[in-house]
């Protein structure tokens, strides 16, 4: 009698880095740019100094960009995570 189980999709390699990755380690940097220069910028207005020139609090917006740039990584992740589990569950029901 032989079992008729699906087998697994083998998992991907430790070093081969998920879809997305890049972008969202990406992100993070750039947030956190951003993050140190709304710190930065906050600090003269709450001290009573003469506050920074307008590029400062320019590059105070790069927070919600990385948030995007981490954001769409997150979504090309689950894009590609859903392909594969859709093209296992194709395979799976294919009969042999």
């Amino acid at each position: 009698m032989r079992s008729e189980t699906p087998s697994a999709p083998a998992p991907a390699p430790a070093d081969d880095s998920a879809a997305g990755d890049g972008l969202i380690r990406a992100g993070v940097i750039v947030f956190i740019v951003g993050a140190v220069a709304t710190l930065v910028t906050v600090a003269p207005l709450l001290l009573g100094t003469d506050p920074f020139p307008t590029i400062a609090y320019l590059v105070s917006m790069l927070m919600g960009v990385g948030f995007l740039v981490a954001a769409a990584g997150v979504l090309r992740s689950v894009a590609v995570q859903r392909r594969r589990a859709r093209a296992v569950q194709t395979a799976a029901a294919q009969p042999r």
